[in-house]
C-alpha cells in the first residue's frame, strides 16, 4: 500500500507530500502495532487461547488494512476531482 501511495505521488501527482507522509506514517504504525501484538500472543501455555487470540487478531488486521485502503482511495478520489 505503501508503494502504491508512493506511485501515486510521484507518477501521477494525485497525492500531496503532506497527505503521503501521513499515510505512510499510519501504515508504518499499522505494521508495527501488528508485529508486537503478533509476538506477544496472551495465554502462550494455552494453544484454545492462542488460536482464538490470533483469530481475532487477524480479524482486526484485515479490517484496519481496509481503513488504510479505503483512505488512500478517498485520497485518490478527491485529488482527482480537482
Amino acid at each position: 500500500m505503501v508503494t502504491q501511495a508512493y506511485l501515486n505521488q510521484f507518477l501521477f501527482k494525485k497525492i500531496s507530500d503532506k497527505e503521503l507522509a501521513n499515510y505512510i506514517g499510519d501504515a508504518l504504525d499499522f505494521r508495527n502495532k501488528y508485529v508486537e501484538r503478533t509476538n506477544h500472543p496472551d495465554g502462550k501455555d494455552n494453544p484454545k487461547l492462542v488460536r482464538g487470540y490470533y483469530k481475532n487478531l487477524r480479524k482486526e488486521m484485515l479490517e484496519e488494512f481496509g481503513k488504510l485502503y479505503e483512505t488512500l482511495a478517498q485520497q485518490l478520489n478527491e485529488q482527482s476531482a480537482k
